[in-house]
């Protein structure tokens, strides 16, 4: 009954494609990114999601440069929708040799897997549809042939990618379904924001707000700052121990 009365979101009980994108900070941000994905990963593994590597971008020195996860389950979208938005770590640096304290960024955003007709209209002259070679796992084609598939909707800016496939047309297929979803998602917040505007109670929650941090150095804690909730364990968190942290901001946000 708590899961049906928290989770009664139009697509909260799809699955769900989760992205990561570092900020600035070079190596730093690169590798807090695929310490966020390894979290999500393991969050998926402890509680039977299935996940898997749609795209993904490796950093130069270390770390990532952009992942893409789809992760699959009951109510996958409803538990992790209020992830989006930008994560801060605060560390000892493992590549500053004077031992130095840095902050990085990173953002995550979560957008259903829809999987009915979208009535989105996407013009061809809109999409800007780039082929290259895959750089993740997918045997001997890998490397051998254009199979990944980046698509830039030139209208909203809005660029997908998709290389877990072997065929490009497979990949071009997803890369176009992910695409439809985001525009359409784009297009509900902008009818909520408009909506919100008119009574006169709308709250800024802005993409790029930071929601949470996770601060390893001075101190041990990990702090949402939307709903307050704490946990002087971020280790625990980070290794995917975040289900009851979801569930908390299910009820409070």
């Amino acid at each position: 009954m708590e899961t049906t009365t928290l989770l009664s979101g139009e697509f909260d009980e799809l699955n769900c494609y989760l992205e990561i994108h570092p900020g600035a900070g070079g190596t730093e941000s690169c590798d807090w990114t695929s310490m966020l994905a390894r979290m999500y990963e393991r969050f998926a593994e402890k509680n039977s999601y299935k996940w898997e590597i749609i795209d993904e971008l490796k950093g130069d020195e270390a770390g990532l440069k952009s992942i893409t996860l789809k992760i699959s389950g009951d109510y996958a979208y409803g538990y992790l929708k209020n992830e989006s938005g930008v994560h801060r770590l605060v560390r000892i640096s493992p590549f500053d040799a004077g031992g130095r304290r840095h902050t990085s960024f990173a953002s995550v955003t979560v957008t259903p897997d829809i999987k009915r007709n979208i009535n989105v209209e996407i013009k061809e002259e809109d999409l800007k549809i780039d082929v290259y070679h895959s750089s993740g796992a997918g045997g001997q084609s890998v490397n051998t042939s254009n199979s990944a598939v980046r698509i830039t909707h030139l209208p909203t800016k809005i660029v997908v990618t998709c290389q877990n496939e072997r065929s490009q047309l497979k990949n071009k297929e997803q890369a176009l379904s992910m695409l439809k979803t985001k525009i359409y998602m784009m297009e509900l917040e902008r009818q909520k924001a408009e909506m919100a505007s008119l009574k006169d109670t709308a709250t800024s929650i802005n993409f790029g707000s930071q929601i949470r941090s996770y601060i390893l150095e001075p101190y041990k804690l990990v702090k949402d700052h939307r709903t307050n909730y704490e946990s002087t364990d971020p280790d625990k968190i980070l290794d995917g121990n975040i289900y009851d942290m979801l569930l908390y901001n299910l009820k409070n946000l």
